[in-house]
């Protein structure tokens, strides 16, 4: 199986501008940043937790926290990836308990990623509120999750994968849509 590139969804300044606004409408919908934590979800969580860490600090003048979470050992396909899975780690360097969490993930697509992330946060203590900010919803859920901000929502089939590139991981800036092709 191969897969073929069909469309671009976001270019590098689109992506930008797409996490610029999120970053505002995070700050608008909280009343502000005091008590906000941002979570990004191994890999491409990560860099876009940061690019809107990095996005608020230069409008509201605050440096809001950025935790990294991996979710590896809460799947519920743990058995079906391998006998070995990897597991990287978890980096929350402060107190979850009565925070306003934002969990940041690159896709939502059937929601249990977000399911495993909640586990391994409850874990960790106890949030005021956990809400969720995705660069793409491109829909078909198995759980009943949704994400608070959403950059930019896709119809997609079954077939088709939605592959965010980002710089910090793969080298260059852009979303774009494939098909699996037997």
């Amino acid at each position: 199986m191969r897969v073929v590139e069909k469309r671009q969804l976001l270019s590098a300044e689109e992506i930008s501008r797409t996490l610029n606004r999120l970053a505002h409408e995070i700050v608008e919908k909280s009343g502000g940043a005091k008590d906000l934590a941002l979570i990004g979800i191994r890999r491409r969580g990560v860099p876009i937790s940061e690019r809107l860490a990095k996005a608020i600090r230069g409008f509201a003048h605050v440096d809001v926290p950025v935790g990294t979470l991996d979710i590896t050992l809460y799947r519920d396909d743990l058995s079906t990836i391998g006998s070995q899975p990897v597991v990287q780690s978890t980096d929350i360097n402060f107190a979850v308990d009565d925070r306003d969490l934002v969990v940041v993930d690159d896709v939502l697509y059937t929601g249990r990623t977000i399911r495993a992330a909640m586990n391994g946060l409850f874990d960790l203590g106890r949030p005021r509120r956990i809400r969720l900010c995705v660069l793409i919803d491109r829909g078909h859920r198995e759980l009943p999750v949704e994400a608070s901000f959403i950059g930019r929502s896709v119809e997609t089939s079954d077939t088709e994968i939605v592959e965010v590139r980002l710089q910090e991981v793969d080298g260059e800036d852009r979303v774009i849509l494939v098909d699996r092709v037997s």
